[in-house]
């Protein structure tokens, strides 16, 4: 752990920053202000005793950030919204996932790349690009793309669900599972959510908490993908490529859903979570091309698109097939 101080301390300084540039500006949010700082600091002549500690903390500081999230998950919650949006979340998540696999391979982009903003798109935006970077091994240039991909139609979506809704005639629980299912980020479904009505905000964040438990399946799912394509004959160990972090991610959950601990004891590890990936996302820019970066930059954006609107379009078709509209 004493090798990793020094990297650790070095991607805090840009951390720091940008916890403090989301908390001003919440649509943009502080993962993606802690990449911006990184990949702008990641061209600056570094020691090399840094590496090992950057790399530490964008990989394993990134899966214990997903654990602590865990605690401001309560499962009541979850199962307070019904069936119905479950069914829609159902149908969104593999609509997310197929579109991200078909145009991903038409733009001839990696694997990963596609994977994380399917993921990204389909779940919670960058928490679960977060949680299944780790799980499939994604390099910090993907997780950089995704990220920043995300973070556009993030704050798109804050501007025209709310409008949209309006021409639509949504009601509130229609509006609310609408910007639960295809917002992506949670600040951006929070505001766009309140934007159209308090009763459409607290329904749509409930949404959004349901959604993100859709995390741990998929990481189950990708790792089982993952080591089946690693391995020759087919044949692998369910231990080494579990995705431990995830079980202690539901762990997490149930002890919060318990009530055992203190409301302000589940806040404070559930922000410690959340800042956490900010130090992480700030060590992935560092390990980040910012050439590269441009070079590819076109093709993730318009595969975020492709999923973002199949996502938000499905949502309505099916909650419409429902009668929840």
């Amino acid at each position: 752990m004493q090798n990793n101080i020094k990297g650790i301390l070095f991607s805090l300084i840009f951390a720091v920053p940008a916890y403090f540039l989301g908390k001003f500006f919440p649509i943009i949010g502080g993962p993606v202000f802690g990449i911006l700082l990184g990949i702008a600091a990641a061209g600056i002549k570094r020691p090399v005793s840094f590496e090992q500690g950057i790399i530490f903390t964008g990989k394993k500081i990134l899966q214990y950030s997903i654990i602590l999230l865990g605690f401001e998950m309560n499962l009541f919650s979850v199962l307070a919204i019904g069936s119905h949006s479950f069914c829609v979340m159902i149908f969104t998540l593999l609509t997310a996932f197929l579109v991200a696999w078909i145009v991903g391979r038409w733009l001839g982009l990696a694997r990963d790349t596609t994977t994380l903003i399917g993921a990204g798109t389909a779940i919670c935006g960058g928490s679960a690009i977060a949680a299944i970077a780790p799980v499939i091994g994604a390099k910090d240039k993907d997780i950089a793309f995704s990220i920043s991909t995300i973070f556009l139609f993030n704050i798109i979506a804050v501007f025209l669900f709310p409008f949209l809704g309006h021409v639509m005639g949504m009601s509130n629980t229609g509006f609310g599972m609408w910007a639960g299912t295809a917002i992506n980020d949670t600040s951006s479904v929070v505001a766009a959510g309140y934007s159209y009505s308090n009763a459409a905000g607290s329904y749509a964040t409930i949404v959004k908490l349901t959604r993100a438990l859709m995390i741990v399946p998929a990481c189950i799912f990708f790792a089982v993908l993952t080591a089946r394509q690693q391995s020759k004959n087919g044949n692998f160990n369910i231990y080494k490529i579990f995705p431990w972090f995830i079980l202690w991610f539901v762990v997490a959950s149930i002890v919060n859903t318990t009530g055992i601990l203190p409301i302000h004891i589940s806040h404070i590890l559930g922000s410690t979570g959340k800042f956490c990936i900010i130090l992480a996302m700030s060590a992935i820019g560092l390990n980040t091309n910012l050439r590269s970066l441009i070079k590819n930059g076109i093709r993730p954006i318009f595969l975020g698109l492709c999923c973002w609107f199949a996502v938000a379009v499905v949502s309505l078709f099916v909650q419409h097939i429902m009668g929840l509209f």
